[in-house]
């Protein structure tokens, strides 16, 4: 038998077939109306972060396309995709219509840029309890995603790169697991969700 590598889940397709797969390997297309509100490194990093939640989160071995494929709908709908059986059954996000759930409730965003810029010169070590107070006082807004955006551009920032380097990658990975850790000890709140690109 030979061993799953550690960052792969196994996909079941509706044949039986299980197929190993790596948050980098998923590739996303979308069709239908309000599609062109999503580019494609969105997409990326939003079936990233469902990635990570079955197989972080739920500690999940195995997923069915179906489960996956429905993890990620109801990320973007919280994004403001709407399916069209949904807009022709009138439904929407959680068996609320769209249009009366107010959307700074639904996603709140934070520029980790600015946090960054706010940070003076006490760079990652002031960033990092900055980064935490944002966290906690979006958390106290009840929201149903976080988005943090600005990541590569914020660590850039941070190390005074001009280019990518393994430094960048590393204070990257720091700061997505920091995030997820917060995140994760600090939100009462199940069916809140974290998105950081």
């Amino acid at each position: 038998m030979i061993a799953l590598a550690y960052d792969c889940l196994l996909f079941q397709t509706s044949s039986g077939e299980s197929i190993p797969f790596s948050a980098e390997m998923i590739s996303v297309e979308l069709t239908g109306d309000g599609v062109g509100t999503f580019d494609q490194e969105f997409l990326k990093h939003a079936a990233s972060a469902v990635f990570h939640y079955f197989k972080n989160d739920l500690g999940r071995v195995t997923v069915t396309v179906g489960e996956f494929a429905g993890a990620l709908e109801k990320v973007l709908r919280g994004f403001g995709l709407q399916s069209e059986a949904d807009e022709q059954n009138g439904e929407g996000l959680e068996e609320a219509p769209v249009e009366q759930i107010p959307a700074e409730r639904r996603v709140l965003k934070s520029d980790l840029r600015l946090l960054a810029s706010e940070s003076g010169k006490g760079f990652e070590l002031f960033f990092f309890s900055r980064l935490r107070d944002e966290l906690r006082q979006q958390l106290l807004l009840d929201p149903e995603v976080l988005h943090f955006r600005g990541l590569r551009s914020c660590v850039k920032q941070l190390t005074g790169a001009q280019r990518w380097s393994a430094r960048c990658q590393t204070l990257q990975d720091q700061i997505v697991e920091y995030l997820r850790n917060c995140f994760t000890s600090e939100s009462s709140q199940p069916n809140c969700a974290l998105l950081v690109e």
